[in-house]
């Protein structure tokens, strides 16, 4: 097995981990914040769940990020080092885009759900706020898109 094809597949496993791990934090840290407003606001479990969810997405563009260079073609035995490190810079770029952009969405959506349960009406202005860290996740997804494309 050549070293290109090496470097893809770590590649690909930095996308799907790191974006993973992103989305569990995120998830996690606003699910937390969700426990604790229940404790004052039991009526509002819908809007915390939503918000608790949000930053699950970016697993999903990590997978989406596979999934394009799985169906590529790329990797096969024919792999050269430009596309295998290709593959591995895509890996590494979407991996820490997602990475950090679902704590830091956890993190709004937290804050969000903290306000809510003490009786403010903020789950719009949350759900708007909590879409710009999303922003970086797209942009990296459609980068390596690009880059796919061009190999």
């Amino acid at each position: 097995m050549g070293t290109a094809i090496i470097l893809a597949y770590i590649g690909l496993g930095l996308m799907i981990g790191l974006s993973g791990i992103g989305s569990a934090i995120g998830v996690s840290i606003a699910g937390s914040a969700s426990i604790g407003a229940l404790k004052k606001n039991e009526s509002a479990f819908g809007t915390f769940m939503l918000l608790s969810a949000l930053s699950g997405t970016q697993g999903l563009y990590g997978f989406g990020g596979f999934f394009l260079i799985n169906t590529s073609g790329i990797l096969s035995d024919n792999i050269t080092m430009l596309q295998g490190s290709a593959v591995l810079g895509c890996g590494i770029a979407l991996g820490l885009v997602c990475l950090i952009s679902a704590i830091r969405q956890g993190q709004i959506c937290a804050n969000g759900i903290a306000a809510i349960g003490s009786g403010y009406d903020l789950f719009g202005k949350t759900m708007v706020l909590a879409v710009f860290p999303e922003l970086y996740a797209i942009v990296g997804f459609a980068a390596t898109f690009l880059i796919i494309s061009g190999l």
